[in-house]
């Protein structure tokens, strides 16, 4: 069971190492984020994690990329 967003992130890279790490301006212009194809992998990889029970529901609805 993974109890850290650090954990779930690093799960995450290792899972997907051909996912690209490239950021893009966020869309208020203020900050960087991942492109849509590595955000929305990372989404359904939460999901799949909170849905076998790997975390709890609280850490899947914090965790960020």
């Amino acid at each position: 069971m993974y109890t850290t967003q650090r954990q779930i992130r690093a799960l995450f890279w290792e899972t997907f190492p051909d996912l690209s790490r490239k950021t893009i301006p966020d869309h208020a212009g203020t900050g960087r984020m991942y492109t849509i194809d590595t955000r929305c992998t990372f989404v359904d990889f939460v999901d799949a994690l909170h849905r076998d029970g790997e975390i709890s529901e609280k850490l899947a609805n914090s965790v960020t990329l």
